[in-house]
């Protein structure tokens, strides 16, 4: 299996860059935000790689960093996102974004993928909800930002303030946000009025 490349880029396109290691060059299937992320042809270029085997072809998939290739794992585990699938999510949803829009069950966000729809888009927050926090954040992560370290985790958000906040014209992901972080500084015995108004001020900031 192959697991990382370093070489060359050669050239890319739409949805693929063919890396140059030692004269050999690999065809490396990329998301949007990978592709527009690449050096310019001929120079160094690094790899992380996902290998998929079947048996009428060998596909690789390459990724620049740790955590798209970590959020592209767990998105083909969830039925029918498949790899061309999961780099469509990837390519509109950096990883940062996918956390919040799967702890905000932001079922629009992911509809955004060139063929997501509704009924799919339910299916991936639903199924990764908990696996978001555990395998994608990592086990340190979670416990900091249990304690207050980083962002609110879901179930302590106030599901009022954020439907007020969506209920005013913004979105669900970024009320989900604003809410988090003003649930946290706040303190979990704010009132909703508080903890809505913080959140305005953090829209508007």
């Amino acid at each position: 299996m192959i697991a990382k490349l370093s070489g060359r880029l050669d050239s890319a396109g739409d949805d693929w860059a063919i890396v140059d290691v030692a004269g050999v060059g690999y065809l490396v299937f990329c998301s949007a935000r990978t592709l527009t992320n690449l050096p310019d042809p001929g120079e160094l270029v690094r790899m992380l790689i996902e290998t998929h085997v079947r048996e009428d072809h060998i596909h690789l998939f390459g990724f620049l960093d740790a955590a798209e290739r970590d959020w592209f794992r767990l998105l083909t585990t969830v039925q029918g996102v498949g790899a061309r699938m999961a780099l469509a999510i990837l390519s509109v949803l950096s990883p940062a974004q996918l956390v919040q829009a799967i702890a905000a069950q932001d079922k629009a966000a992911l509809t955004r993928a060139n063929g997501v729809g509704p009924k799919l888009a339910g299916r991936v927050v639903s199924e990764l909800k908990e696996k978001a926090g555990r395998i994608v954040l990592g086990e340190a992560a979670h416990i900091a930002a249990l304690e207050g370290g980083g962002a609110a985790p879901a179930e302590a958000v106030p599901e009022d303030a954020v439907s007020a906040l969506v209920n005013l014209g913004y979105g669900r992901g970024e009320a989900f946000g604003a809410v988090a972080q003003a649930a946290r500084q706040l303190g979990g015995d704010a009132p909703i009025e508080a903890v809505i108004h913080a959140g305005l001020r953090k829209l508007a900031s």
